[in-house]
């Protein structure tokens, strides 16, 4: 069997009693580095948490593994119980959709845990889930690579009155371009976008583009370490946020749509 099991959002404590038993009786244990990360990171210290919680060895699975070695994974699953962690929710990446199809080709039975994701928790700010429209990833801007694919989705969201909920970059062992020149891989270090970085990239894309979508007047929703014990939620223009120093990742963004009047009420609790 291949457990694919939530972490949520927090700490080590944020997992399922079904996906703890899960781990427990797995053989081997990996968990997802890439696409999001736990309040204490990918540390030394933060997987021996995990581990002494478990009592078993934790596997860091970075990309290169999931994406280039996950059929080593999935014939492991054939032949015993292997448990996959992922950060939040099993389904809050597509890498993981491709996980899943990949088992059912090669006949693996996948049993799925769930937990508390980015999609639902930032309902705290009192915006409704229901009145969001498509979500959007802001990329880290290069000197040569600037995509500006999210400001047409945004563009839509905003023409319905619906709000934007924007995931923001991270890099975690990513080579660099040197290198991979040079035909030997050397990883970056970590980054991690913040909100003042995306409000940049966004008032950027913007000026360049010129639809007058939004401006550094839009009323945004700040949100850091959702989940986490010091999680912190600031609404503002995005004028005043970018002044806002949210703390350590990670970050995400809520461009605010149309507004209902409960939901006025509930932002006006964590404006800046």
């Amino acid at each position: 069997m291949l457990y694919i099991i939530g972490l949520g959002l927090g700490d080590e404590k944020d997992i399922t009693l079904r996906g703890l038993e899960a781990v427990k009786k797995s053989q081997k244990v990996y968990i997802e580095s890439y696409t999001s990360l736990l309040s204490f990171g990918i540390s030394k210290d933060g997987i021996s948490t995990l581990e002494e919680m478990y009592g078993k060895p934790v596997i860091v699975a970075d990309r290169e593994m999931v994406e280039e070695k996950a059929d080593d994974i999935l014939l492991e699953a054939r032949e015993f119980d292997v448990s996959f962690l992922v950060v939040g929710d099993p389904f809050g990446a597509t890498t993981h959709s491709d996980l899943v199809v990949r088992a059912k080709k090669l006949d693996v039975e996948v049993k799925v845990i769930y937990n508390a994701s980015v999609m639902n928790a930032v309902g705290v700010c009192g915006l409704q889930l229901y009145r969001y429209g498509e979500t959007v990833s802001i990329p880290f801007f290069t000197e040569t690579w600037r995509p500006d694919s999210f400001y047409e989705k945004i563009q839509r969201n905003r023409g319905l009155g619906l709000h934007t909920l924007c995931l923001l970059d991270i890099r975690v062992k990513e080579p660099s371009l040197e290198s991979l020149c040079r035909g030997k891989k050397q990883y970056e270090p970590p980054s991690f976008m913040t909100i003042g970085v995306a409000i940049d990239q966004l008032l950027e894309v913007e000026q360049l583009r010129g639809e007058s979508v939004y401006s550094e007047d839009t009323l945004c929703v700040g949100f850091a370490r959702l989940g986490s014990e010091n999680q912190m939620v600031v609404a503002g223009s995005m004028k005043q946020l970018r002044t806002v120093d949210f703390g350590p990742p990670l970050h995400c963004l809520t461009i605010v749509g149309k507004t209902h009047p409960v939901e006025e009420e509930m932002l006006d609790f964590y404006r800046n």
